[in-house]
């Protein structure tokens, strides 16, 4: 399916790549975006813990605490249920430090009779619904500033460059798809037309270089159906016109007195006859003009029939063939392709007897006698043969040929020991 299909596999692989590429890309972005203004807002935090100080260490007023943090948009949260909820419930987005390790460090002062305190002051940022929060602890006392001007970081423009882009990425990439879908259509009709269907059309409207093939396709469309057509009127024409000289010519050879002239020209004119007779059914096998009706019939029962065509009698050819094996063939010329191996295989038999049977979905026709001196493929080329006789124009296994390759099947040849066998071999081949 994937090599029925490998141009459009490859612009899917493309498309998903590109994708993926660029998700990860701005994935990145916005991991390193967000990094660099959750930074940002956290320097404020050196202003937070110098206010924090100040109050702690030189015990500065409430109300005057209060003001140095409305100076910088910082309001304390008073209300101890808020309170908890943010520490509990709100995501940290940075720390400057541990708070394990929070500890009192005592520095002596100028005057040897007083200690002062200094505190570890640990800075947390924390967002709890779309607000930034600074959780400012020490080992003595700690504290919760709410920034009334920094907002979280939103990435909306980051996720509108992306949706563009990807926006641009999948139409263009659809676009590529929807220009692709004739040549699955063509693709089609040149497989209608290689199987024989005369009637498909390639011919299509627009001017790129898709409809400009599907054109020059139909311009040797019919280019080959007019030759195909001359020559199928050509080959009738002198086949119709032989028919009637023969006739004559075998109606006056009755008049002969001398009967071996009369024995000779009656000879002749039915080599002549048959010889046309053969002329028609290869012109009608590889025309791909006729319709071939193809139906399930018992292997037997077209041997039989073979066996009739070829006018031998039924105890020269031995039949192992399981009677319930069934193939889906057009009869004629499938008792016709089995009648020329039967005639064959007889002519060529010092017994004038063969054998006919089944192996591993394989018909196989055997005959004893001397082993072919030459490859198979010389004897199924046409008006070639071994031993040149007046009963023969080397047409046999050309036929044959042409009517098994009619039915998925190929003429191949063994020599098993004193056996010549010619098998017919199934090829499996899936039509579209």
């Amino acid at each position: 399916m994937i090599k029925n299909n490998a141009v459009l596999a490859t612009v899917i692989f493309a498309m998903v790549v590109s994708v993926s590429s660029v998700s990860y890309t701005f994935y990145q972005l916005y991991q390193t975006n967000r990094a660099k203004h959750i930074d940002n807002i956290f320097t404020k935090h050196s202003l937070i813990s110098q206010i924090y100080h100040t109050y702690l260490i030189k015990q500065t007023s409430q109300p005057m605490f209060e003001a140095n943090l409305a100076l910088y948009d910082l309001e304390e949260i008073n209300d101890e249920k808020m309170h908890e909820m943010i520490i509990r419930h709100g995501r940290i987005l940075k720390t400057d430090g541990n708070a394990d390790e929070i500890m009192d460090e005592y520095v002596l002062s100028i005057s040897p009779f007083e200690t002062q305190v200094s505190q570890q002051v640990i800075t947390s940022m924390i967002e709890y619904k779309d607000n930034i929060y600074f959780w400012v602890e020490s080992s003595r006392h700690s504290v919760l500033l709410e920034d009334m001007k920094i907002e979280p970081y939103r990435a909306l423009n980051l996720l509108s460059a992306y949706g563009t882009l990807m926006s641009v990425l999948l139409i263009s990439f659809a676009l590529i798809i929807y220009r692709l879908r004739p040549l699955r259509r063509l693709r089609k009709q040149i497989a209608r037309f290689g199987e024989g269907d005369m009637g498909v059309r390639f011919k299509t409207s627009g001017g790129d270089e898709i409809a400009l093939i599907a054109n020059e396709l139909d311009s040797t469309q019919n280019k080959i159906r007019s030759l195909i057509e001359s020559r199928t009127l050509f080959l009738r024409n002198i086949m119709h016109e032989l028919k009637t000289p023969i006739a004559k010519g075998r109606i006056i050879t009755t008049m002969l007195n001398d009967e071996k002239q009369r024995g000779r020209f009656e000879g002749i004119f039915e080599r002549l006859e048959s010889l046309i007779g053969e002329f028609a059914l290869i012109e009608e096998i590889t025309s791909g003009n006729q319709y071939h009706e193809k139906k399930e019939y018992r292997l037997i029962d077209i041997i039989d029939g073979a066996i009739d065509l070829a006018m031998v009698e039924y105890e020269a050819v031995e039949r192992e063939i399981d009677a319930s094996i069934k193939i889906e063939a057009d009869y004629r010329l499938f008792v016709t392709a089995v009648k020329n191996l039967i005639d064959n295989a007889i002519k060529y038999s010092p017994e004038k007897s063969m054998k006919i049977w089944m192996e591993e979905g394989e018909i196989i026709f055997a005959n004893e006698g001397e082993p072919l001196k030459k490859p198979l493929s010389y004897y199924i080329e046409p008006f070639t043969k071994e031993h040149p006789t007046k009963d023969s124009f080397g047409l046999g296994l050309y036929i044959v040929d042409a009517i098994l390759k009619e039915h998925d099947y190929v003429l191949a040849y063994e020599r098993r020991d004193l056996l010549n066998c010619f098998i017919c071999v199934p090829v499996k081949t899936k039509r579209k």
